[in-house]
């Protein structure tokens, strides 16, 4: 396929879950794709691998860029878009470059962290100096927004141990969630997923139970995470997990594979790969979740 009608297959693309909070905590989710209404609280992006050349998406800054375009054609803005990580494939400064010049376009104020393809060779500054955390740290952080706590961790400091927050950061939060009264509302980020979701292809945290352990006292959790390229949802007590897609290509459902890695599809299965989800809520409680995708 010529780079020119690429572009113009994934001129809709998304690529990215909107969210937005109820007053229980619980979200909801809407479409990135044209012609979206509605108020959005804030979005979430994921494993844009900038610098990734195979067949598998032979554009990843194309996708990106048109994920940036339906975010800003947004009628209403959301209060932030996340990156969770994965922002590049290889951690070149290049790389970061261009990430940098795509996200910087958006309109919302922007949050990204670190995935392990952002730190490869232990390599932490070339990140944060893209990509600075809000407060100026070098670090996890939390904030407080429209009655909710928002927590962004950092899972991925090892790369042959992607899921590792570490005695410090699970300190720190610690500390954090004790200030917190157990009817807040809890998001947390983060870019590997918090739980087991499938220990043998390194889509785990190895000390994460730690941090569920913290997080389930709360009434109302939600830990948005990426990695795996897909959607995948779970729950444990009050604590809601959702993997998001990737805006640069999927990977194989967990165990269709003899390894993770890039999923290469004919171009109609790829746009089916890519795609967004609706949660509709009755008396602050999901009564369904849907998760579609743009063909």
């Amino acid at each position: 396929m010529q780079r020119k009608d690429f572009l113009e297959h994934v001129a809709w693309t998304g690529a990215g879950i909107a969210y937005a909070l109820s007053a229980g905590g619980l979200m909801t989710g809407t479409a990135l794709a044209r012609g979206v209404t509605g108020s959005i609280d804030f979005v979430q992006i994921s494993d844009s691998h900038i610098g990734f050349h195979q067949e598998a998406n032979p554009d990843v800054s194309a996708t990106l860029q048109s994920a940036v375009n339906a975010i800003n054609a947004l009628p209403d803005q959301p209060k932030f878009v996340i990156h969770t990580g994965d922002v590049t494939h290889l951690s070149k400064p290049e790389q970061f470059g261009t990430a940098k010049d795509i996200l910087s376009q958006l309109r919302a104020p922007l949050i990204v962290i670190p995935g392990e393809h952002d730190f490869i060779g232990q390599d932490y500054n070339s990140f944060f100096q893209a990509f600075p955390t809000p407060k100026g740290g070098k670090q996890w952080f939390s904030w407080d927004q429209n009655g909710t706590h928002f927590v962004a961790l950092i899972n991925v400091f090892d790369f042959e141990k992607m899921g590792l927050l570490g005695n410090d950061q699970l300190t720190w939060l610690k500390r954090d969630l004790a200030a917190q009264s157990r009817s807040t509302p809890i998001v947390v980020f983060t870019h590997a997923p918090l739980y087991a979701l499938f220990p043998s292809w390194g889509w785990t945290t190895e000390d994460g139970t730690k941090a569920i352990a913290m997080l389930q006292p709360f009434d109302n959790v939600t830990v948005l995470s990426g990695h795996i390229h897909q959607v995948v949802t779970h729950q444990e007590g009050n604590i809601r997990f959702a993997t998001a897609d990737a805006t640069a290509y999927p990977q194989p459902a967990p165990g269709t594979a003899d390894k993770p890695g890039p999923l290469t599809l004919p171009h109609d299965q790829l746009l089916r790969a890519i795609g967004y989800r609706n949660v509709v809520l009755e008396k602050g409680h999901a009564a369904a979740i849907d998760d579609r995708r743009f063909a």
